[in-house]
């Protein structure tokens, strides 16, 4: 007798009226007043009489805002979940499973630093499972030391990389002749710095050259952690942490 074949269940598909509805929202970008018609169908890609279709279902859930002059810009309902979000949003879900993916893909301890005051506060950490690796628990604060955590948090404090600047930062035997570490700003909406994502290790372990190796990685992991805080991802330099010699004795 013949075994039945299971049905796979169908793989479920978005819907393409909401996902044009979310392109109109999500085409508002950081200091965007309002919009024009032209400039929505310019960066969304949709045709002006879907947008104006599609405006008339936001506006009555008050998502956006058609002024005198023909123009949009968001509404209030877009202030209250944003707000909503604010207020759900625990910094702990977002960075763990970042920290945890990174250890297990480098292979080394990764961290999460704030700045508090003159020393810098190791939020949350995931320790590499190599027997050789430097100890340090949540909760524990360094000096606002040359370490490339360090001067993450001092030079980014007050705003997003330039485009000259060389990401991430790497330091080895700087303040302590054991220690290296590589870290990555992460920002927060109105691109605030939330903290400094970082994979440290023992000078013989963690080399320029595996640095070089691994910044990929963690450039990819404070770009989703941006993200998830709200923020713009930082542009990747391209750079090598081995082009910074006075960073790397």
């Amino acid at each position: 007798m013949a075994r039945k074949t299971q049905k796979r269940p169908p793989a479920l598909k978005g819907v393409s009226s909401a996902e044009r509805a979310l392109a109109v929202l999500t085409a508002f970008r950081r200091g965007d007043g309002a919009l024009s018609l032209a400039e929505l169908a310019e960066r969304t890609g949709l045709v002006k009489s879907t947008i104006l279709r599609l405006a008339l279902s936001l506006q009555q859930y008050r998502l956006l805002a058609r002024l005198p002059d023909g123009s949009y810009r968001l509404d209030a309902e877009t202030l209250r979940l944003g707000t909503a979000y604010q207020q759900a949003f625990r910094l702990s879900d977002h960075v763990m499973p970042v920290l945890e993916q990174l250890a297990a893909k480098t292979g080394e301890t990764t961290s999460f630093y704030v700045r508090n005051g003159e020393e810098r506060l190791c939020l949350f950490r995931v320790e590499s499972t190599n027997r050789i690796r430097m100890t340090v628990q949540p909760g524990d604060t360094r000096p606002m030391d040359k370490s490339a955590i360090a001067q993450t948090l001092r030079r980014y404090e007050a705003g997003v990389p330039g485009p000259d600047d060389e990401l991430p930062l790497f330091t080895s035997g700087v303040t302590d002749p054991h220690a290296a570490a590589l870290a990555m700003p992460v920002f927060g909406i109105g691109n605030s710095l939330v903290g400094a994502l970082s994979i440290s290790g023992p000078v013989s372990r963690l080399t320029p050259a595996r640095a070089e190796q691994m910044k990929g990685a963690l450039v990819e992991a404070a770009t989703k952690l941006t993200l998830a805080c709200g923020g713009s991802p930082v542009p990747r330099t391209g750079k090598s942490p081995r082009n910074r010699p006075s960073l790397s004795a």
